[in-house]
C-alpha cells in the first residue's frame, strides 16, 4: 500500500449516548470559549507519528500507508483488520459466497451508524464502490477493485456506473458480484478503496464534503481537526458500533516526513508513535530503547522505477539490465541501513501466500563479471566517456531515501552515468511519477492483500501506479489467465511466469525487502507488529 498516495473534519451533535464523552466535552467547552477545540489535548490521547502530509482523506484520493494511518482510523470496511492484522468482520457481522465463489453478500450491523447518528446502509456501499469507478473521480486505486463485474468497463468508460455488480438487497443486506472467483477478495475487502461514504454528505457538499464541519465517518474515530503541515486530530466517534470497547478519546497525527525530528519528538514524550526511524540510530535504539524498538518482517518491496516512455534511455532494455547489474544490494541493506532489510532480487517480496519468488539471473554473479557486462551493454547502447548517459533519479524526501539514491549514483558511476538527484516531499514525488517526469525513481509497494498478484499487478499495461509506464502484453496475458484460473497451483505458475517476464526484461530495480521499523511506547498496550505493518488506533491503549 502501498504507496505509493482533502482534508475532512466534522463536528456533530451527540445524539442518544448517555453522557458526552470527554473528547466532546472537551471540544464543546472549548469552542463556547471561542477557542480552537485542537488545542486541547487531553489524558487518553495517542500522539502519533506519520510519515508524511496525506494528499487528501477521502478514502478514494490516497494511497499512501501514513494516509492510512488516518483513514483507516476514520473508516470501517465491511472486512477490517484486527490488532495482529489479521482479516475480521467490520461493517459487516457477517457473510456468505455462493457455491462458485462469484457472489458475496453481507449482512450489515444494525447498530452501524454515521458519526452524525444516521445508519451505514447497503446503499452507502453501493454509492461508494459505484463513485470510485466513475472515470471522472479519477481514482488512481480504483483497479484494486476491478474483480468486481464491470468494475473495469466502467472505470474505462465503457459502462454505466449502475452496471457495477453491486446491490442492496435491503438497508442491511448487501450483494456483490464478481467477474470469477478471486481468493483474495476478502482482503480486498478491508482496504480503503472500499470503505462505504456517507452518501447524504456526499451528495449534499460534492467535493466539499471532506471539509471542516462537513465530514462524517463511520470508524472508531472522527476527525475534528485539520492544521496542515502540523497535525491532524481525530475523537473518539460515540456512534462506532464497538464504541465501549475503544480507550482512546482522541488520535492526533503528525505529519513528520524527517525520521530523525520524529525521534527527537519520541524521545521528548512528545508523540508515542513513531511510524518509523531513521536507520543510522538503529544501533543506538537497541541499545538505549530496546522496549520500544520494533523491527519485524514487513510486506513490501523497495524499489526503482525505471521509466520505459519513448524519449528516456531508460526505455532501452540494456540499459535497464546494466543499472541492475551495478547495484550492490547487500551493500544498501547491510552498510547502508542496516535494520535487517534483505536484498531483493525478484519484485515480489518473500512471504507472499502460495508463491515462490522468482529472481533476477545475475544474483549469483561476481560483483567482477557483473560490472563487466554492465559496461558492455551500456557501450552496446551507444553510451560510454564520448556520450556519458545523464540521468534524474528522484526520490521523496526522507534521509534514508536519500542515502540510497547518493550510494546507487555512485554505484552507477563506474558505468559512466552522470546522475542528477531531485527530491521533494511525498504527494508531490508521486504525482510527477505518475506523470513520468524522472528517469529513475524511488518507489515503495507494501501488499495491500497478501497475494502476488498486488504487486504483479503493477507491471501491467495502464495500471496508475505503473509509474514506469511499462508495457509486456506476454505479461498482461499470463495476469489475465491467471484471474481467470481457479486452481491455486496453476494461479501461481502464471503469475511466476509473468514475474519472470518483467525480471528478464528488467521491467523494474527492486533493491530491497522491507521491514517495518517503528518506535512504540512502552506505555502503550495492544499494538501487535505485524506482517502488514497495520496498525488499527482502536485497539490501542494506555496502561494503568
Amino acid at each position: 500500500m502501498a504507496l505509493l498516495r482533502t482534508p475532512s473534519h466534522h463536528t456533530t451533535s451527540h445524539r442518544t449516548a448517555p453522557r458526552l464523552p470527554l473528547s466532546r466535552l472537551a471540544a464543546s467547552l472549548l469552542l463556547a470559549g471561542g477557542l480552537a477545540a485542537s488545542s486541547a489535548v487531553l489524558a487518553d490521547t495517542l500522539k502519533l507519528a506519520i510519515m508524511g502530509e496525506p494528499a487528501s482523506l477521502d478514502p478514494q484520493q490516497i494511497s499512501g500507508t501514513w494516509e492510512n494511518d488516518v483513514v483507516g482510523d476514520l473508516f470501517e470496511g465491511l472486512v477490517t483488520e484486527g490488532a495482529d492484522g489479521e482479516r475480521i468482520p467490520g461493517a459487516a457481522k457477517s457473510w456468505t459466497v455462493s457455491d462458485d465463489g462469484t457472489t458475496y453478500t453481507f449482512s450489515l450491523r444494525k447498530n452501524g451508524k454515521w458519526s452524525d447518528g444516521k445508519p451505514v446502509t447497503a446503499e452507502d456501499f453501493v454509492f461508494a464502490l459505484q463513485r470510485i469507478m466513475t472515470p471522472s473521480n479519477a481514482s488512481d486505486y480504483a483497479y484494486i477493485l476491478y474483480p468486481i463485474k464491470n468494475a473495469k468497463a466502467i472505470n474505462s468508460a465503457k459502462a454505466k456506473p449502475e452496471t457495477l455488480g453491486v446491490r442492496a438487497v435491503d438497508d442491511y443486506t448487501l450483494e456483490i458480484t464478481l467477474e470469477r472467483p478471486t481468493p483474495y477478495f476478502l482482503d480486498q475487502l478491508s482496504h480503503y478503496t472500499a470503505y462505504p461514504l456517507p452518501k447524504h454528505v456526499v451528495e449534499k457538499y460534492g467535493k466539499d464534503w471532506t471539509d471542516p464541519g462537513k465530514m462524517v465517518s463511520n470508524g472508531a474515530f472522527e476527525l475534528t481537526d485539520w492544521q496542515p503541515q502540523s497535525k491532524i486530530v481525530a475523537a473518539k466517534n460515540p456512534e462506532f458500533h464497538d464504541a465501549k470497547d475503544v480507550a482512546l478519546d482522541e488520535v492526533i497525527y503528525y505529519p513528520i516526513e524527517e525520521r530523525n525530528s520524529a525521534l527527537k519528538r519520541f524521545r521528548a514524550g512528545e508523540i508515542d508513535i513513531a511510524r518509523e526511524f531513521p536507520t543510522q540510530k538503529y544501533g543506538w535504539l537497541k541499545e538505549n530503547l530496546p522496549e520500544a524498538t520494533h523491527v519485524a518482517p514487513y510486506l513490501g518491496i523497495y524499489y526503482y522505477v525505471l521509466n520505459s516512455r519513448d524519449g528516456h534511455a531508460t526505455a532501452d532494455p540494456r540499459v535497464r539490465e546494466a543499472l541492475n547489474l551495478s547495484i550492490r544490494r547487500k551493500i544498501i541493506t547491510d552498510k547502508i541501513l542496516g535494520t535487517g532489510e534483505v536484498p531483493a532480487y525478484s519484485f515480489v517480496p518473500t512471504g507472499v501466500n502460495h508463491y515462490e519468488v522468482q529472481e533476477m539471473p545475475f544474483k549469483d554473479m561476481s560483483m567482477d563479471e557483473r560490472m563487466q557486462k554492465a559496461k558492455a551493454l551500456m557501450a552496446e547502447a551507444g553510451y560510454g566517456p564520448d556520450n556519458p548517459l545523464e540521468l534524474t533519479l528522484r526520490y521523496n524526501t526522507s534521509e534514508d531515501h536519500k542515502k540510497v539514491a547518493v550510494a546507487a549514483a555512485a554505484m552507477w558511476k563506474p558505468l559512466g552515468v552522470k546522475v542528477n538527484l531531485f527530491n521533494s516531499e511525498v504527494a508531490v514525488h508521486y504525482e510527477d511519477m505518475r506523470q513520468g517526469k524522472f528517469d529513475a525513481g524511488r518507489a515503495g509497494w507494501i501488499g495491500d492483500y497478501n497475494d502476488a498478484q498486488n504487486f504483479l499487478n503493477l507491471l501491467e499495461t495502464g495500471v496508475p501506479n505503473n509509474y514506469g509506464a511499462y508495457s509486456n502484453q506476454a505479461l498482461d496475458d499470463d495476469m489475465s489467465k491467471a484471474a481467470n484460473t481457479l486452481d491455486m497451483d496453476d494461479r501461481e505458475a502464471l503469475m511466476q511466469d509473468a514475474e519472470r517476464k518483467a525480471l528478464d526484461d528488467y521491467a523494474v530495480l527492486p533493491i530491497y525487502y522491507y521491514v517495518s521499523r517503528n518506535l512504540v511506547s512502552p506505555k502503550l498496550k495492544g499494538w501487535q507488529d505485524n506482517i502488514e505493518d497495520i496498525h488499527r488506533s482502536r485497539w490501542v491503549s494506555f496502561s494503568q
